[in-house]
């Protein structure tokens, strides 16, 4: 047996959060990365908040040390990976986490007046 291959990147580890459905959002992420040649992680969750709670998905980006990217490059990938969920789950919003800060996007009326 032979020594592994080792590689290494900057860790750069992006999340996107999202209100929808678990079994549509791992179908828009297949389709996205087939399209893009990406690996992303699609985790169900319950997203609760004041008053009510809301079924949704936890979308990971990392720099994989085979394919390395730069972190701007890492977060676009996920911004319009997150736009294209948005549209397909039919949200109004969702989030998008990096290690530095977290940024909300928000499509809704009451939102968008502020």
């Amino acid at each position: 047996m032979h020594e592994p291959h080792i590689a290494t990147a900057p860790s750069w580890p992006v999340t996107i959060h999202i209100a929808g459905d678990y079994l549509d959002a791992r179908r828009v992420c297949r389709e996205f990365c087939d399209k893009v040649g990406l690996c992303v992680t699609v985790h169900s969750v319950d997203y609760v908040y004041t008053g009510d709670t809301e079924r949704g998905v936890r979308v990971g980006l990392i720099n994989y040390p085979r394919f390395p990217k730069t972190p701007g490059q890492i977060e676009e990938q996920a911004y319009f990976l997150a736009m294209m969920l948005r549209e397909r789950l039919g949200q109004e919003s969702f989030s998008i986490e990096t290690p530095q800060e977290t940024t909300w996007f928000s499509w809704r009326e009451q939102d968008v007046r502020k």
